[in-house]
């Protein structure tokens, strides 16, 4: 069948996009999940304001206006030609390397003593947020770029450009801005667009191991991330000092039982549980939930970032391919870090859980990356679509096989 789909074709139409209906179900599910962060945050509004002395409104409007605005960040962004992005990826470095700055000479905060928002009036931005949207855009035109040239595997033009922005975020993001978390998930993603663009396996392992080793090293040199360590390794030891918002989280998660405790009934939210609208939202969640509503969540999640993979198989190039599968590890990275630092499996670490927890700036971001999975969504090329009616996808518009590429099929790399 895909031979007589070639032959029907014209040879300049084999491996060229072809534009057709964008996935719809990218944005009901995440209509859904952004609803359900709307529903927790709202519920918990009378408690955070009694807990910080605001409006009972404060929390659900601030969401509603990042929602909004996020909204406006997916239109642009599914609007806009990939190739007017790619194009723009040194103005956005730029413009996150300034927002980094100012956040960097800002007074911080007393209740978060760290260099990461910048603050006006009643709002916050996180910089790193849009760090991680900049280098995205910039890491999957480099590799596409390396991979045109089959440079890929180049010690010079590939290796030493990769060091050089990891040891930029080490700098900047792990030692100045002390978040750790942030860091972990830019790793993660840039580690799983090399794999994908065919970076030898054997360097990516060996760059791995000396970024383990590093973090280690600041882990153990920092008091408070020490004290995380050991608290993460027996949390119960310490439940009313560095282990108290792990146990209060597993308080949370346990106290919703199967079916959970209800909307109006929480009661971690009344000051027990530190950061209930962030980086707590999820045992929250769990508490009004349960077992039942938890699960519901798992299950959207899953499907959600299915349909992003799904994207990625039949993506029309490379650049977009290494978009849509930095997208889907960013978002995936986050919500296992969230969800696990919640359930004693992880470390504690002040990451937010994509769509469902309270913040604009994570808000924002994360539906603009999504709109550029949506944009990507209208194209599929030719011998990608072929290989959907039973052969095999194609790595290259040119109908050969990269060696090392990402195979959607086979699990595996040539």
């Amino acid at each position: 069948m895909q031979e007589g789909l070639r032959r029907n074709m014209r040879p300049s139409e084999v491996g060229q996009p072809r534009r057709h209906r964008p996935d719809y179900w990218l944005i009901i599910l995440m209509t859904l999940l952004l609803s359900i962060g709307m529903v927790v945050v709202y519920a918990i509004s009378p408690a955070l304001a009694v807990a910080n002395g605001t409006s009972d409104n404060y929390y659900v409007v601030h969401q509603l206006i990042a929602v909004v605005l996020g909204a406006v960040m997916f239109g642009i962004t599914a609007t806009v030609p990939l190739s007017q992005w790619r194009r723009m990826y040194l103005t956005l470095l730029v413009i996150a390397g300034i927002a980094t700055l100012i956040a960097l000479m800002l007074p911080v905060n007393p209740h978060y003593p760290a260099h990461r928002w910048i603050r006006f009036g009643g709002f916050s931005f996180q910089s790193v947020e849009l760090l991680k949207f900049a280098l995205l855009i910039w890491f999957s035109g480099f590799l596409a770029i390396r991979m045109k040239d089959g440079t890929i595997s180049d010690m010079q033009r590939t290796l030493k450009p990769m060091l050089f922005v990891l040891g930029g975020i080490f700098l900047v993001v792990t030692m100045i801005q002390s978040d750790l978390g942030s860091s972990g998930v830019i790793l993660l993603m840039m580690a799983a667009m090399a794999f994908v663009a065919g970076f030898p396996m054997k360097r990516i392992l060996l760059v791995g191991l000396a970024i383990a080793v590093i973090l280690f090293a600041s882990v153990i040199a920092v008091p408070y991330r020490r004290e995380r360590l050991m608290t993460f390794l027996d949390p119960s030891a310490n439940c009313l000092t560095t282990g108290y918002q792990v146990c209060q989280a597993l308080i949370a998660v346990g106290s919703g039982g199967a079916t959970g405790l209800g909307l109006g009934r929480s009661v971690q939210a009344y000051g027990y549980l530190p950061e209930a609208e962030n980086d707590s939202i999820f045992a929250i969640y769990a508490e009004k939930f349960g077992f039942l509503g938890v699960t519901a969540l798992f299950a959207l999640f899953l499907v959600f970032f299915m349909r992003i993979k799904k994207i990625a198989e039949r993506a029309p190039d490379n650049f977009s391919r290494l978009v849509v599968i930095g997208i889907l590890v960013w978002l995936c990275a986050q919500a296992v870090i969230n969800i696990g630092a919640m359930m004693g499996l992880l470390p504690l670490k002040g990451i937010t859980l994509p769509f469902i927890s309270y913040g604009g700036s994570s808000v924002l971001l994360v539906m603009a990356a999504l709109g550029l999975v949506f944009q990507i969504s209208h194209y599929t090329s030719l011998s990608a679509q072929a290989g959907s009616t039973g052969g095999t996808y194609e790595n290259r518009r040119d109908g050969r096989r990269l060696r090392g590429a990402y195979h959607p099929n086979s699990g595996s790399r040539a």
